[in-house]
């Protein structure tokens, strides 16, 4: 239990971990075991390449509540696991969830000699693969990826930003990351032509041990304040993609009395039509004396 401050500096160090409407950027941890590989050394300094400097620590030992470090990533090797990666997220400086990767590929990022993005773009995630929405512990990896890659919080990205994609596949029980660059190429028209290149790191994992929270501490976990919580307003829904539709309710309409544009091929004809072949005879119109009383001895 975490007594009275003694002073304006501990104060204000206590409200800065104190529980946020909006939570600090997650920060993540990497550590490294005592006996590790080459593999294993050059991948952890690989592996976060979307995060910034200051969000990344790296350490020999477990430092989460000093550091205020929410993910963590551990590299080990031995002969019975080697090159082992174990990725993780605390919860209230508790461990909520950790997956045991074991890397059977690796190609680092020196091994492709091209241009890379600069550190800290926000990356594209693409996750390839039913077993990412099927599997229930392939569903934790992917929200475990998300927080670990995503970056930091912005209200909006330009175009030209959007250069670092992270592709993410899951197939026949292996897990295969790959980080593209896209290139915008001249196409004739007014959107340009893009174009995937490779830039590293590439990993094959394979999925080993894993440590799941509860679903009832994993509701907890994911739990939101209501001022965040939108209002849910009547009629309107979102499609995953978050487009806005709307529904309107309106009386039922007589469509006969519906007004059309007016047009002459329309308009209906005055009289019987007649039958085809059948002329009609044009009356003369009657007139009437203009003398009332006519003479009548006059023949």
């Amino acid at each position: 239990m975490t007594g009275r401050p003694k002073s304006q500096r501990s104060k204000r160090f206590l409200e800065g971990r104190a529980p946020k409407i909006a939570e600090n950027v997650k920060n993540a941890m990497i550590m490294k075991g005592g006996n590790t590989s080459e593999t294993i050394t050059n991948a952890l300094k690989d592996l976060p390449p979307t995060l910034t400097r200051p969000s990344l620590l790296c350490f020999q030992e477990f430092f989460s509540k000093k550091t205020d470090c929410s993910l963590f990533v551990f590299g080990s090797h031995n002969k019975k696991r080697p090159n082992n990666l174990i990725f993780g997220r605390l919860f209230d400086f508790h461990v909520l969830d950790m997956m045991e990767l074991g890397i059977e590929k690796y190609t680092g990022l020196m091994d492709f000699k091209n241009s890379k993005c600069p550190e800290g773009t926000k990356p594209m995630l693409v996750f390839a693969g039913d077993a990412f929405d099927v599997d229930h512990e392939l569903r934790r990896l992917k929200s475990l990826f998300i927080d670990f890659f995503r970056g930091m919080a912005v209200p909006a990205v330009r175009l030209a930003g959007l250069e670092h994609i992270l592709h993410i596949t899951a197939l026949e029980d292996k897990i295969y990351l790959r980080s593209y660059r896209s290139l915008l190429k001249k196409s004739g028209c007014r959107t340009p032509r893009i174009e995937l290149e490779e830039i590293g790191p590439a990993f094959d994992f394979v999925v080993r041990r894993t440590h799941m929270a509860s679903e009832d501490l994993y509701k907890t976990a994911h739990r939101q304040p209501k001022v965040l919580k939108a209002g849910k307003k009547k009629n309107i829904s979102h499609d995953v993609f978050g487009t806005k539709f709307g529904r309107l309710h309106m009386q039922k309409q007589d469509l006969g009395k519906l007004q059309t544009r007016k047009m002459k091929g329309l308009r209906k004809r005055r009289g019987p039509v007649p039958a085809e072949g059948e002329e009609t005879e044009a009356k003369a119109p009657k007139t009437e004396s203009a003398d009332p009383d006519p003479d009548p001895t006059q023949s």
